[in-house]
Parts: C-alpha cells; sequence; structure tokens
C-alpha cells in the first residue's frame, strides 16, 4: 500500500507517479484508504488540515508522488450576470455558510456551484439564478479562515 503522508508544494509533471481521484467528501479526509486511479491500494495519513485540491501533490513514503484528481459528483450550477448580480449571489449562498465554487464563464456569465439542496436551489431562482443540474468536479472555495499555516499571534475565546 502506498502510505501518502506528506503534501507537496510544486511538482513537476514528470515526478507524477499516479493520480488519486475523489469527491469533495472524502477530500477532507485526512485519514483515508482508497484506490489510486490505476488500481494501487494506498491510504492517506496527513496531518488534519486543508481540504485537498484538484491538482494538488502528495508523497509516498515510499517516494512516490501522487497528484489528486476532484471526481465529477452531483452538483448544481447556478448561473447569473458577473457584477452585482454575482455578488449579491454569493452573498446570500454564502450566509448559509455552505461551500461554494465560484467561477465565470467568457460570456459574461458568472457561477456558483454547490451541492443540491432544494432550499439553495430556491434562493438562487429567487435572486435571477438558472440552475443546471449535472455531474461535475466539485472543488470549493477554501475560506478565509481556512488557509494552511495561518495562524495568529494571539488567542480567541468564545
Amino acid at each position: 500500500m502506498l502510505e501518502l503522508t506528506e503534501r507537496l508544494d510544486a511538482v513537476e509533471s514528470s515526478e507524477i507517479f499516479d493520480t488519486l481521484t475523489l469527491p469533495f467528501e472524502q477530500r477532507q479526509r485526512g485519514r483515508l484508504r482508497a484506490a489510486t486511479d490505476t488500481g494501487r491500494d494506498a491510504g492517506l495519513f496527513l496531518d488534519r488540515g486543508p481540504v485537498l485540491r484538484e491538482g494538488q501533490c502528495l508523497q509516498a513514503v515510499s517516494g512516490e508522488v501522487i497528484r489528486i484528481r476532484a471526481a465529477a459528483e452531483p452538483v448544481v450550477t447556478a448561473r447569473i450576470a458577473t457584477g452585482l448580480p454575482l455578488a449579491r449571489l454569493c452573498y446570500h449562498l454564502g450566509n448559509r455558510h455552505v461551500s461554494l465554487a465560484i467561477g465565470e464563464d467568457g460570456d459574461g456569465q458568472g457561477w456558483v456551484r454547490f451541492p443540491p439542496d432544494h432550499v439553495l436551489e430556491e434562493l438562487a431562482q429567487r435572486l435571477g439564478a438558472t440552475l443546471e443540474h449535472h455531474q461535475a468536479p466539485f472543488d470549493p472555495e477554501p475560506g478565509a479562515y481556512n488557509q494552511a499555516g495561518h495562524s495568529h499571534g494571539h488567542s480567541h475565546h468564545h
């Protein structure tokens, strides 16, 4: 079994030994047993921390480098004009504390992608978005408070 224990920053494509395609839910876990895309048995033994991102690389104890791929999974893509309409949609969906992927097409349309949820879908439609239910990789924004290596020189009391 490939024991994947280290997150890597920059890797040359010639160094990639294999790929590991995982849905968003599994990319949030530090411990996981899975099979690489070529069928090799692999285990994640990572520190708790940031979600594994599309294209990120991990190194096995034995030296192999594995690139992470975001699996296609059921998602809803809400399309809306860029600018204020997109900002308003992002604000209201983000206020629900859900994971969102955000982007724009070349034709002036913005989009927000999220897991299927009828409440969020109704909200997006009320704000003027058109919805597409489909399978696509889901690689949401990491969020302002979820950055690797981020620390403060003070503590918070709640």
